[in-house]
């Protein structure tokens, strides 16, 4: 099992926009395509850049992740959701993730 730590960074003013996006279609299709998110869904309150969410998933293995990101960007759903959202200028600028695996002895 392994963890992946997602942070999006939004084009300024966009931040707003990118949250609802996300509770209204992302956390949706995440569910459809078993994509399990264990943490909320964080913005930065103090610190250097308040553009951006963040949170973590958890993952089987590598092929789990694979397949299920290949299905929520293949999807129809969120295909139109990016178009309608994106078009009037992307609302995040740069999504970069970390894979992660724990400290054994964090797991007790």
């Amino acid at each position: 099992m392994f963890y992946e730590f997602r942070t999006y960074t939004c084009a300024p003013g966009k931040l707003p926009a990118a949250l609802k996006r996300f509770e209204t279609v992302t956390l949706g299709l995440f569910d459809k395509h078993r994509i399990q998110r264990i943490t909320p869904v964080f913005t930065v309150a103090v610190g250097d850049d308040n553009t951006q969410l963040k949170y973590v998933l958890q993952w089987q293995s590598h092929e789990e992740r694979d397949r299920a990101w290949a299905a929520f960007r293949a999807d129809p759903e969120w295909q139109k959701a990016l178009a309608d959202t994106d078009k009037d200028g992307p609302l995040v600028q740069k999504i970069s993730n970390e894979l992660l695996a724990a400290a054994p002895f964090s797991l007790k």
